[in-house]
């Protein structure tokens, strides 16, 4: 399987701001990326281009999985084809649990469905991979849940739905060490040869644990560099002010 984004340029469809400029990546199975680059900078765009987010206009470029374009599908089209991105900030709902979403989400994308036991014993073996309470799958989803909290409900989700292109928007923002490791650990045991795994982040912490093996840098809403995965040492060093110069 392989991703290949061309010539992707974007814009906010409330004010026609160009906020993708021409990005170009392609990335293959059984490997993890890192995304990085300064705020501002269009990695979130990205992702929910990616996605499908109707805020996000496609002007000119392409999305391709496998050679097919994928730019008209709708999100929940791009989900069954094995797409998962996970938010920077996901959203809070109330009266629905999150044993109830996750069982939803889950028979919404495969054929095989499973009964409510089923899937019950399935969620909690993936619960204790995330160091999670059973309780937590009855709370409202994101409902009240702290920051490190929400973090490992969208890891979870990925568990259980087991995608083949995963991406993670700031996964590792506002976690303390404990939860940071729990997370990046969860992430690690899910790639595998046939997975597709791209990490947007601002720090190498999260790297340290989840070792790419290829680092893009993104600067106004190009792919400036594209480099082998220890290069993000360097960025930390360096930041970002010599790749715009």
């Amino acid at each position: 399987m392989t991703l290949e984004i061309k010539n992707l340029h974007a814009e906010i469809s409330e004010d026609n701001k160009e906020i993708l400029k021409g990005v170009n990546m392609k990335l293959e199975k059984g490997k993890v990326y890192a995304l990085m680059g300064p705020n501002g900078s269009g990695k979130t765009s990205l992702s929910n281009a990616l996605m499908g987010n109707s805020r996000y206009k496609i002007t000119d470029g392409e999305m391709l999985i496998d050679g097919k374009e994928i730019s008209n599908l709708s999100p929940d089209e791009r989900a069954k084809l094995g797409i998962f991105l996970s938010f920077q900030h996901p959203k809070e709902i109330p009266g629905v649990n999150l044993s109830d979403f996750l069982r939803a989400a889950y028979n919404s994308i495969n054929k095989k469905k499973m009964s409510i036991l089923e899937f019950h014993e399935m969620l909690k073996e993936k619960a204790k991979l995330l160091d999670m309470d059973e309780a937590f799958l009855d709370r409202y989803l994101n409902q009240g849940f702290s920051g490190g909290e929400k973090k490992k409900s969208e890891i979870l989700q990925m568990l259980v739905l087991n995608p083949n292109i995963v991406v993670l928007d700031e996964t590792d923002s506002g976690l303390d060490i404990d939860s940071l490791r729990i997370i990046a650990t969860g992430i690690k045991n899910f790639a595998n040869k046939d997975k597709i795994i791209l990490v947007i982040t601002h720090y190498k912490r999260i790297l340290e644990y989840i070792k790419p093996d290829k680092v893009f840098v993104m600067i106004d809403g190009k792919i400036a560099l594209e480099e082998n995965g220890d290069f993000v040492n360097h960025l930390e060093e360096k930041g970002y002010g010599w790749i715009k110069q």
